[in-house]
C-alpha cells in the first residue's frame, strides 16, 4: 500500500471534470501549466515544477469540493483544512491524505489483470447534484464510497476496511457537533473497462467492485483492476461547535461549495499523472501495509516544508476564503433538495482567468488535535518517525491554535 500525502494550494470558483458551468469552488494539487481548461492532450507530470505530494514523481491532480460554514446570519466563510492523522513529519498547509491500494480479490475470483493507470485517465466519483440517499440499498460500495467522519477529539475512529462504514461515519454530513472536526472518506473506482481512459461522463469507464471496496471482484463489464485510490480530507470544523452558532430548527450548519447542505453531493476527481512508470514501480515494490513514505525505496520523498511552499496563482479573481462572504464562491445557491440540484442558468459569476503571481507568504498552519508522526524510538503502526525526513525549514510562522471563528458584519 502506498500512501501519498498531498497538500491543497488554493481555492477557485471553478469546476474541472463536474462541468464547465457548474462553478464549483475546488483545488489544485502541483504547481503547473495544466490549466482549467483541462486539455488532456497536456501532461501534467510533464508540465509541473514542483508538487504538494510526498512523493515528488506524483504530479496528479486530485479535487474536491470544499466546506463552507453558514453563519446564523446567513453569510458563508470557508472552513480551514488540518493535517490528518500520521500525515508528518511536519504539519502540512491543509491537504489531502491519498492511499493507494494494490489489488486483493477473493481467491475463488481466479486470475485478474492488473495494470497501473495511463497518460490522460481521469474520473470522477461521486454526483454533485445529489441531494438525498436515493442509491439502492443493495448498493453497498455506491452507499459508501462518499462518507463523512465526525471525529471524538483526537480519536482516529474505526479503521481499514472499516473506514467508511464505522459508528463515526455517514454519507450526509454530521447532524451534530464534532469535536475533532469532519474527515471526508472518499473511495475511487477500482475497476476498468481496459479500453477509454475518459468518457463524456468521467464515470462509465470505470466501475467500484462487487459488494465493496477490498477483496471483492470487478464486473464483467469493466474486467480490468486498477489500484484503489482512497483519500480523506480534514475539515477543521472546531471553531463552529459553538451551539449558539448551530441553526435553532436542530440542522447542521455546514454546506459543501457546490451548494449542498446535505454532504449527499459529495464528490471527487481524478487526473493521473505520474512520473513515467513511477507509480508501476512502486505499486510491484511498495507492499507494506503501514503506509508509511518513507518505506517505499522506488519513489523519493519530500520535506513538509517543501510541499508547503509548492503554490498554485490564483486563477479566478474572486475572495473564497478569510472571510465571511455574502453568497457563496461561483453560481452556487444553497439547493437543499430533495430533488436533484440544477445548473444556474445565464451565470454571472467570475469566468475570466487572471495571471496572479504565485503567493510566497508562509502558509497559516492548523494544530489538529492528534500527532501527525512518531517522536520516540520505538515503531507504531502506520506512524511515520518524526525524524524520519531532512526537513528543509525556512522561517515563517509558528503552527497556530484552532483558528478564531471570524465575527461576519451584521
Amino acid at each position: 500500500m502506498l500512501m501519498v500525502t498531498l497538500l491543497f494550494s488554493r481555492v477557485f470558483a471553478a469546476t474541472l471534470l463536474v462541468a464547465p458551468w457548474a462553478n464549483d469552488s475546488i483545488h489544485w494539487s502541483p504547481l503547473d501549466k495544466f490549466n482549467l481548461s483541462m486539455d488532456p492532450s497536456l501532461d501534467p507530470s510533464a508540465l509541473s515544477t514542483c508538487t504538494t505530494c510526498r512523493f515528488v514523481e506524483d504530479k496528479s491532480n486530485y479535487w474536491t469540493a470544499v466546506m463552507y460554514f453558514k453563519h446564523p446570519n446567513g453569510s458563508f466563510i470557508r472552513v480551514p483544512q488540518m493535517p490528518n492523522h500520521n500525515s508528518g513529519p511536519g504539519f502540512q498547509d491543509g491537504g489531502i491524505t491519498v492511499y493507494y491500494f494494490q489489488p486483493t480479490v477473493p481467491a475463488e475470483s481466479g486470475s485478474y489483470t492488473f495494470v497501473p493507470f495511463q497518460q490522460g485517465f481521469r474520473m470522477l466519483v461521486g454526483n454533485p447534484m445529489r441531494r438525498v440517499n436515493d442509491i439502492d440499498p443493495d448498493d453497498d460500495p455506491a452507499l459508501h464510497a462518499t462518507t463523512f467522519r465526525c471525529f471524538n477529539g483526537s480519536d482516529a475512529g474505526s479503521g481499514g476496511s472499516m473506514t467508511g462504514y464505522g459508528p463515526e461515519d455517514s454519507f450526509e454530513l454530521p447532524n451534530r457537533p464534532c469535536s475533532g472536526g469532519i474527515r471526508s472518506n472518499i473511495y475511487f473506482p477500482q475497476c476498468w473497462d481496459g479500453v477509454n481512459v475518459d468518457t463524456p461522463d468521467h464515470q462509465s469507464h470505470v466501475s467500484h467492485g462487487i459488494g465493496g471496496f477490498f477483496r471483492v471482484p470487478c464486473p464483467a463489464t469493466h474486467p480490468v483492476r486498477l489500484p484503489l485510490i482512497f483519500v480523506e480530507i480534514v475539515w477543521d470544523t472546531r471553531p463552529f461547535n459553538d451551539p449558539e452558532l448551530w441553526p435553532a430548527d436542530g440542522s447542521q450548519p455546514f454546506v459543501l461549495s457546490m451548494g449542498d447542505p446535505t454532504g449527499f453531493g459529495q464528490h471527487a476527481d481524478y487526473l493521473f499523472g505520474w512520473e513515467g512508470d513511477s507509480l508501476k514501480r512502486a505499486m510491484d515494490v511498495c507492499t507494506a501495509q503501514d503506509g508509511i513514505p518513507t518505506g517505499c525505496s522506488a519513489l523519493t520523498v519530500q520535506d513538509t516544508d517543501s510541499m508547503n511552499r509548492c503554490k498554485q496563482a490564483i486563477r479566478v479573481a474572486e475572495t473564497t476564503e478569510k472571510q465571511y462572504l455574502e453568497k457563496l464562491p461561483g453560481c452556487n445557491p444553497l439547493q437543499a433538495g430533495p430533488a436533484p440540484a440544477t445548473i444556474v442558468a445565464n451565470c454571472n459569476a467570475i469566468s475570466t482567468t487572471t495571471d496572479a503571481p504565485v503567493p510566497t507568504e508562509a502558509p497559516e498552519l492548523v494544530t489538529p488535535p492528534w500527532p501527525v508522526c512518531n517522536p520516540g524510538t520505538v515503531s507504531t503502526f502506520a506512524a511515520p518517525f518524526c525524524n524520519s525526513i531532512p526537513t528543509t525549514t525556512v522561517e515563517g510562522p509558528k503552527p497556530t491554535a484552532a483558528p478564531a471563528v471570524v465575527t461576519p458584519a451584521t
